[in-house]
């Protein structure tokens, strides 16, 4: 297996990971979102440029 296609593998991976954790998420009754941080991490995470590195420096979210 390339390279390439075992890190195609890992991102899609990652990215399901991402959306059923956001999905839990977003059904829970309690939480809130009002401050739209939370929708910035999700949707960077899984609409990233893949040419540049992720995640961003100073960010403390997981890889």
């Amino acid at each position: 297996m390339g390279r390439l296609f075992s890190r195609r593998v890992r991102d899609e991976a990652r990215t399901e990971r991402l959306l059923a954790a956001a999905d839990k998420a977003f059904d829970n009754p309690d939480a809130d979102f009002s401050d739209g941080s939370f929708e910035a991490v999700v949707l960077h995470g899984v609409a990233a440029d893949p040419t540049r590195p992720y995640p961003p420096a100073g960010h403390p979210y997981p890889r």
